[in-house]
């Protein structure tokens, strides 16, 4: 989104319309101005590594495994461990939470150095990712878990109601595994073909594998994220009606 809407001070972005959209109020602003920090900023503002957004995008991760889990917990106890991992794993994969920073415009308040920026690194889904993890960390350490997990929900809330109206798959990799071994009495490989980026914010690659042909390739800020989406791509490949080679 473009950045007609976001003041900008002397120190940085003006965060009131931010906190505004956020719904939230920081008792210490520096939070959420921290949580906006990418690492490619540094250098050119003169700041240690610390102040970069990474410890909070650390702190973010695991607050949205603990809130999210604890809701699937709740909304679903027919479901078993692996269904409700599979269901967490969909809802905080890489894609969704650069969905949800794109509906904050957190792009438009995100610090990045001059490259990064000129290689269109507010629009990054990688880095929006990242940045709404800081946000979620930034909140929790400026008001706790309950109002971060009434934020958090609140903005998952489009992504819940697809899942709670059957909408988000279980268990692509089951599912696909389940139509190889039925058509071709043979069990899907995965090859991860790439893994880019620096450790904090890796992006992996990889291809889905009937035989000795790829079926479907997936993204993902790790390997079992991006082996499920390459699931979900064979599954389209081989529902459409591709042929494929009898292995």
């Amino acid at each position: 989104m473009a950045s007609k809407a976001t003041a900008t001070t002397k120190q940085g972005p003006d965060l009131s319309l931010l906190q505004t959209a956020l719904g939230l109020k920081f008792k210490n602003p520096s939070l959420l101005q921290q949580a906006l920090v990418h690492r490619s900023y540094l250098n050119e503002a003169n700041l240690p590594a610390l102040e970069s957004n990474e410890r909070l995008e650390f702190l973010g991760d695991a607050a949205l495994g603990l809130i999210v889990s604890q809701k699937l917990c709740s909304d679903f106890p027919h479901l078993s461990e692996g269904e409700l991992t599979q269901l967490r794993s969909s809802l905080i994969r890489w894609e969704t939470l650069a969905q949800i920073a794109e509906r904050l415009s957190l792009g438009d308040y995100l610090l990045l150095g001059r490259g990064e920026r000129l290689t269109g690194g507010q629009q990054r889904p990688s880095n929006l990712a990242s940045t709404f993890e800081a946000v979620v960390g930034a909140a929790l350490m400026d008001s706790g878990l309950a109002k971060t997990r009434a934020f958090v929900l609140r903005c998952l809330k489009p992504e819940l109601a697809r899942l709670t109206a059957g909408k988000i798959a279980l268990d692509s990799k089951s599912r696909l595994q389940q139509l190889v071994q039925t058509r071709w009495q043979t069990t899907p490989s995965y090859r991860t073909v790439a893994a880019e980026g620096p450790d904090h914010a890796k992006v992996f690659t990889v291809e889905a594998m009937v035989g000795d042909r790829a079926l479907g390739l997936g993204q993902g800020r790790s390997k079992k994220e991006a082996e499920t989406k390459a699931a979900q791509e064979a599954l389209k490949t081989i529902e459409s009606g591709e042929p494929t080679p009898c292995c």
